[in-house]
């Protein structure tokens, strides 16, 4: 085959010559081929049609290795004649013959008769006939047919053998039972069995009463009809369906809705969406296997296999009552089991108040609830968090005290008291309303008391920016909160002294020490110079805060 494929293949440019005479014959500037007939071949024919196998190349372009053979003459019944011999047989041994039965037609390894002990070639006796030789002109058909040459009436020549010895097995057990002279059923048995161990000795022919047994015996074990039976588990499926069910297929006549397998008949999701399941018509089988008591009847049967598998004789088919009772007995002692054991175990090693853990919330101490907070730290949407306590006692209010201390400040007196009764004495008694009404009244007559025309001093009022920082440090607005009016000029000053500031420190922190000359701020800190200091500040919990982009 190497010599073939060597000698055919073509060099360079005899495969382009041949590529462009392909491509003038498709293109009908070139005469097509023309097979041995002087038939043109299509030139659009692929070439894995028009190219013969080499086993059937020819060498010229054809395409008879595609056409059917001529029709061969109908001898697929023709057959040579089983056993015919040839006339009698020879009286002695002739030369040439088999050894072993003296035909001339065969040798002695082709010799279909026993083995002898000494050959009919020595002996000289039982020299067997020779066959006749017959050429039988037989087809393709004819030689692969396994039934070719079958005569019928063999067969029934072996069915007749068969029911004769099954009849007369019949007649001789019915004889041997007539035959015994005592009705007890041991002897009766004895009989039978000796006649089925004489059967089974017969081991070449069968017994129609034991085809019967077996037919009882593995009866259970048969599929019925329309049902998919697994014979080992017992679980059986209705895969047809009634007559008076509508077709899956035909709820949603939708191509794009859910998929339907016509091969298992099964449509796992709903055909219509958004549909609530108790509207529904058909809401997929998924829906139904999870729904309803189908899940306890899976856990119902789950039981029954493993009760089976362990020996048990629990079957949910045949007696589905025991097998609930065995199955909430089961679960009963199961969680009686599981008590018992935490308890003993908890006896024996104590931590049962490991076991009385608090809220995941609490553990981890996150939360996915949306908070807001303003500039200020304020809160403004969401539920305020928890606030975290110290380990010393709070919220402890002594002697009738609904404040604590220092919740009051005067500021006529400058002194500080508590908010509920205005007493500037630390641990006294709460008055309530009371001591609120006599503070004012103290308040009233030591005003009283002043001279009425005092004499002139100088204003002694602080100024506006002043009493603004009063109130923002004594009042009870805090920075930051509502509405903060800023001026562009002072945040603009803030700002400047705010880097100026941050520059000196980083001075005297590189130095150790301050610089000469400059002196600690102690003034009051204004809302310009407060929001300042919030847009110079350095971020350090920002993750991309000491991040330096070196690809620039």
């Amino acid at each position: 085959m190497a010599s073939i494929s060597a000698a055919n293949k073509l060099s360079r440019e005899e495969f382009r010559k041949q590529k462009d005479l392909d491509a003038a014959r498709k293109a009908g500037t070139a005469a097509p081929a023309l097979d041995e007939e002087g038939k043109p071949i299509n030139p659009h024919i692929p070439q894995y049609i028009s190219q013969a196998p080499w086993y059937l190349d020819t060498g010229a372009p054809s395409l008879s290795h595609q056409r059917r053979p001529a029709d061969e003459p109908k001898t697929i019944d023709n057959w040579y004649d089983r056993g015919l011999k040839a006339g009698p047989a020879a009286k002695k041994y002739r030369k040439g013959a088999c050894e072993n039965c003296g035909a001339m037609t065969h040798k002695k390894q082709d010799c279909l008769e026993r083995p002898r002990r000494r050959g009919a070639k020595f002996t000289n006796k039982d020299i067997q006939a020779d066959e006749v030789i017959q050429e039988v002109a037989s087809g393709y058909d004819a030689k692969r047919d396994r039934w070719n040459g079958y005569d019928a009436a063999d067969h029934k020549r072996v069915y007749e053998e068969y029911a004769a010895i099954d009849s007369a097995r019949q007649k001789q057990r019915e004889e041997e039972i007539d035959n015994q002279t005592t009705t007890d059923l041991a002897a009766v048995r004895k009989v039978a069995k000796a006649g089925k161990e004489k059967t089974d000795a017969d081991a070449e022919f069968g017994s129609s009463d034991e085809e019967d047994a077996d037919e009882d015996k593995y009866a259970d074990t048969a599929d019925a009809v329309g049902q998919k039976l697994d014979t080992k588990t017992r679980i059986t499926v209705r895969n047809l369906r009634i007559r008076e069910d509508t077709a899956k297929y035909l709820i949603n006549l939708d191509p794009e809705s859910a998929y339907y397998d016509p091969k298992t008949r099964s449509m796992r999701d709903a055909p219509v969406k958004n549909v609530a399941p108790e509207d529904a018509k058909f809401a997929g089988d998924n829906f139904l296997r999870a729904s309803g008591e189908a899940n306890d009847m899976q856990q119902l049967q789950l039981f029954a296999w493993q009760s089976a598998s362990r020996g048990n004789d629990v079957h949910l088919n045949a007696n589905p009552t025991q097998g609930e009772l065995l199955h909430h007995e089961f679960k009963q002692k199961k969680e009686e089991l599981r008590d018992t054991s935490k308890i003993s175990i908890l006896a024996k090693y104590g931590g049962a108040k490991y076991l009385q853990t608090a809220p995941k919330e609490l553990l981890q101490g996150q939360t996915e609830e949306y908070v807001e907070y303003s500039r200020g730290g304020q809160l403004i949407k969401g539920r305020e968090r928890v606030k975290a306590r110290s380990k010393y006692p709070e919220d402890v209010y002594v002697n009738n005290h609904t404040q604590v201390w220092g919740s009051w400040y005067d500021p006529a007196t400058s002194t500080w008291g508590y908010g509920c009764c205005h007493s500037s004495v630390h641990l006294s008694y709460c008055a309530g309303q009371a001591g609120i009404a006599a503070a004012q009244a103290s308040s009233a007559q030591n005003l009283l008391a002043r001279p009425a025309t005092p004499p002139p001093q100088e204003d002694t009022r602080p100024p506006p920016e002043t009493s603004e920082r009063m109130e923002q440090n004594f009042g009870k607005k805090r920075m930051g909160e509502g509405d903060v009016q800023l001026d562009e000029d002072r945040l603009a000053r803030a700002l400047k002294e705010e880097k100026k500031r941050k520059g000196e420190d980083n001075d005297s922190d590189r130095f150790g020490k301050k610089r000469k000359g400059v002196a600690s701020s102690s003034h009051e800190v204004t809302e310009e110079e407060l929001e300042a200091y919030r847009m110079t500040r350095r971020m350090t919990e920002d993750p991309m805060a000491n991040y330096v982009d070196t690809e620039l």
